[in-house]
């Protein structure tokens, strides 16, 4: 598999969207529930095409990274926040999942974004090892911040300066 081609989602990616984030649905890294119909549409008010980065192979999508701000307060306006990453499971284990954070710390960057941030579930070690590998750090730990499925899980707070 080459590299993914990463672009900006656009509007007609919705079903695919959906689709790939029912099918990605873990405890691994999910605190919401399992989604059940009716589903809510992909994109929302805080998280339009705009705020999103494609992987495509050709001309499927096969992952996505939703990125935003930690608040919406304007002295924390210099932070991105990588807000969800998801990678088709035909597709794991191929670069995407890297591909797409590197996507994301570039486009930060780019933007002239001081830092940029994550949240990561403790017992999610793939993500946390990518992660690491791509120059984050851990910044702090809310020990048993989510119940989930009747195990309490740690909230790890990860970041990088892109200065």
């Amino acid at each position: 598999m080459s590299e993914p081609l990463i672009r900006t989602a656009r509007p007609d990616d919705e079903a695919e969207l959906a689709r790939l984030d029912r099918d990605t649905w873990s405890p691994l890294h999910a605190v919401t529930p399992r989604p059940r119909p009716p589903y809510e549409p992909f994109f929302g008010e805080h998280a339009g095409p705009g705020d999103h980065l494609v992987a495509e192979y050709g001309g499927r999508v096969v992952g996505y990274v939703r990125l935003g701000f930690p608040t919406p307060l304007a002295s924390n306006a210099h932070v991105r926040q990588i807000r969800g990453l998801a990678v088709a499971e035909e597709a794991r284990g191929k670069g995407v999942g890297r591909a797409l954070v590197r996507a994301a710390v570039a486009d930060a960057r780019e933007r002239g974004f001081r830092r940029i941030t994550l949240r990561v579930l403790g017992h999610n070690t793939p993500a946390r090892a990518l992660y690491e590998s791509e120059g984050f750090v851990v910044e702090g730990v809310q020990p048993e911040e989510f119940c989930l499925e009747g195990t309490y899980v740690d909230d790890v707070l990860m970041g990088q300066s892109l200065l």
